[in-house]
């Protein structure tokens, strides 16, 4: 049964750069925990991440929603090009603030920008993260299908679960599948019928379009993973 967490904000400034974000400690652990981050234009605030970590923190995962550097750096506007490698070291301390709560394993994932910079560190640390769940992964701009972000995918090992609504215009379900395929680890590819790349998590929606997903993500997380 799913039982209540604690939500607290958290701040690690021993680090550089630092941690920040919101810490869900669950009422009864399982002993696992997760770092979930953020796309480019939002927070660790963000509806989707927000009820994620609720749902899984329910399921016993100390849950950590962490803010990239980039937004620590800047509370609007998107990362500018040079902060990506910032923001997989920020990623990186992350993943080690958990470790340092919990006896058991720490997995790793984002919505759009975020997954893939997850994705990126462990493409050259595949020790770092138990598993990925990457949310929205951009594959291309919208309306540029020959710029894909795939070079890195290859050297993948780290197991792979994926979050895509089939109407994202970051990428179709047929060009993930052709991109997941390049992967040489376990992978699994969850189609959310009907959902763009917010996964109909919007900030401007009053209510999720789909309050169902993290439950149903949950479970192919426990699947995969077990």
């Amino acid at each position: 049964m799913p039982t209540s967490s604690n939500i607290e904000p958290f701040e690690d400034r021993s680090v550089h750069p630092p941690v920040r974000g919101f810490l869900h400690r669950p009422a009864n652990s399982t002993g696992d925990g997760l770092v979930l981050t953020h796309g480019a234009g939002s927070d660790s605030r963000a509806p989707l991440l927000i009820a994620v970590a609720e749902t899984f923190s329910q399921a016993g995962l100390t849950l950590l929603r962490c803010d990239l550097p980039f937004r620590q750096r800047s509370p609007h506007g998107p990362p500018r090009p040079g902060d990506a490698a910032r923001d997989r070291e920020g990623l990186k301390h992350a993943v080690s603030a958990v470790q340092k709560l919990i006896p058991g394993r720490v997995f790793l994932g984002g919505l759009s920008y975020g997954g893939r910079q997850a994705s990126m560190l462990s493409s050259v640390e595949p020790d770092l993260a138990a598993g990925l769940i990457l949310f929205s992964y951009p594959l291309h701009p919208p309306r540029q299908p020959t710029q894909l972000r795939v070079q890195h995918l290859p050297k993948l090992r780290t197991p792979t679960l994926f979050v895509h609504g089939t109407r994202d215009p970051f990428g179709s379900i047929e060009e993930m599948e052709n991109a997941v395929g390049a992967i040489r680890a376990r992978t699994k590819l969850i189609r959310v019928e009907g959902a763009g790349h917010d996964l109909d998590f919007g900030r401007d929606k009053k209510e999720a379009g789909k309050p169902e997903l993290p439950a149903i993500v949950l479970a192919h997380f426990q699947r995969f993973f077990t």
